[in-house]
């Protein structure tokens, strides 16, 4: 069992997206040969003849037990998700959304140069199964790379590590009583790290709110204020420091996977869909009223309007207080 996560040397092309695609017209173009009159990107360099063989905190994966890609000769892939188009492993600085799992990520992934698809290298490089994961030992993971909904496709399930949507490639537990499954970039933690931006060693609490005596002091998880985001999370797990009182969101700690904290990007916060979906309501509501004010009479229709505003303010009101 090893103790962080490892990833193997991996060669970094500096292809640059944009200049991957202004080469599609190309018909002798190789994405073997893309280095050579591309620019260089931080960290560029020679692209590696085979794909890296990525080790997640589990137990050892044999080399060969990653059959959703195939290896072409000239260090580019086939991925079974995207088997039209070969994937070329580059490294660039620009923020991206990936193919695969749907989160930001930054820096090293696998770029299709006929199309926009783009994966994390530890989701293209995802062995189908985990065996004995520090997060989940008791049952073996399978790698998916549809998501499981729930709830008539209402609501996305949750990652049990993180606690963010899973909407693309995820590890689900094989135990059909099990709901236990995560993202390939939170697989990729390990019980203890070692993060940038804190000098100590962090080891992640056992899951769940109360924690009784041990790691945590005895705390509640949902108290503890993240030293990297400076917020708090009711659910999720939480790397604490063993010798100071620093506590750090799994969901924060992905950043040094993804390759977010490396570059120093933020990813962009996303709307809150509840306000959005009410207000665009409240809006529909206002418009079929005011329709309604020729067919009624204006009368009706101001004394209906007044109403609406009433319980505007009564609401606003019992927010403030």
């Amino acid at each position: 069992m090893m103790n962080r996560t490892s990833i193997k040397p991996l060669g970094r092309s500096g292809t640059s997206l944009v200049a991957m695609k202004g080469l599609n017209n190309t018909s002798s173009f190789s994405l073997a040969q893309a280095p050579l009159s591309a620019a260089k990107t931080k960290g560029g360099n020679q692209p590696s003849s085979t794909p890296t063989y990525i080790e997640f905190p589990t137990s050892p994966q044999p080399p060969d037990d990653h059959t959703g890609y195939h290896a072409n000769h000239n260090g580019t892939i086939v991925h079974h998700t995207h088997s039209k188009h070969p994937l070329a492993e580059i490294t660039l600085s620009e923020l991206f959304t990936c193919s695969g799992c749907k989160e930001f990520g930054t820096g090293r992934r696998y770029a299709c140069q006929d199309c926009d698809y783009q994966l994390h290298h530890f989701c293209a490089l995802s062995p189908p199964s985990l065996k004995a994961h520090p997060f989940h030992g008791q049952h073996q993971l399978v790698f998916h790379a549809k998501p499981k909904q729930v709830k008539a496709g209402i609501v996305w399930p949750r990652c049990d590590v993180c606690c963010k949507s899973t909407k693309g490639f995820t590890f689900r537990c094989r135990v059909n009583s099990c709901n236990f499954q995560m993202h390939p970039c939170c697989a990729m933690l390990s019980p203890e790290i070692k993060f940038p931006n804190h000098p100590h060693q962090l080891k992640v609490l056992p899951p769940g709110n109360a924690l009784l005596g041990g790691a945590g002091g005895g705390h509640d998880q949902s108290g503890m204020v993240c030293g990297e985001c400076k917020k708090k999370r009711s659910s999720g797990r939480v790397y604490s420091c063993k010798v100071c009182d620093y506590h750090l969101h799994a969901l924060c700690a992905k950043s040094m996977i993804n390759g977010l904290q490396e570059y120093g990007i933020k990813p962009p916060e996303k709307p809150n869909m509840l306000g959005t979906a009410a207000r665009l309501a409240s809006q529909v509501v206002i418009e079929f009223i005011g329709g309604l004010i020729e067919g009624f009479g204006e009368g009706v229709g101001e004394v209906l309007i007044q109403n609406i505003g009433r319980g505007r303010r009564s609401s606003n009101r019992r927010r403030i207080a």
